[in-house]
């Protein structure tokens, strides 16, 4: 497999912020940026899931969230309430309040700096089906959803 690692855009890479949710739980999250991002903001793509953003799907993050922030996307990693590194309980999947935090994230996700205010989500099994699920509550910051196996 060809990995590529040369892009249009130099990448900067913030390796753990938290994203404060409106009943105080944070949650933790990686980001990949165009390093101009602050001075032309771009679109950011979230992909928000429960596997573990340190360990357990830090490889495969290492290899397609810089590309995309390589070509001129904010790249987005948050591990989802009670998982990884994000505070709170996991109660079970696809609940209300995972959805109702995945709002907030890119709600707070467009006001970032960086962010020209669209975000898009995208995610396979777990990752697509709650991008099905928050599209249809029609954040208004939300662009575009990609989704896989879903």
């Amino acid at each position: 497999m060809k990995i590529k690692t040369e892009f249009p855009h130099k990448i900067q890479t913030i390796k753990h912020i938290w994203i404060p949710m409106p009943d105080g739980c944070r949650l933790a999250a990686r980001i990949w940026l165009p390093e101009n991002a602050e001075q032309q903001p771009v679109p950011a793509i979230l992909e928000y899931i429960p596997y573990r953003k340190n360990d357990g799907t830090a490889l495969r993050d290492s290899l397609y969230h810089p590309y995309f922030a390589g070509y001129g996307y904010a790249a987005i990693r948050v591990d989802m309430r009670g998982s990884g590194d994000s505070e709170g309980v996991m109660l079970d999947e696809y609940l209300q309040q995972e959805l109702d935090d995945a709002v907030s994230v890119i709600a707070w996700l467009a006001q970032k700096p960086w962010c020209d205010g669209s975000v898009g989500m995208m995610g396979k099994s777990w990752g697509g089906f709650n991008s099905l699920q928050v599209a249809a509550l029609q954040p208004p910051e939300l662009k575009a959803i990609i989704t896989v196996c879903s």
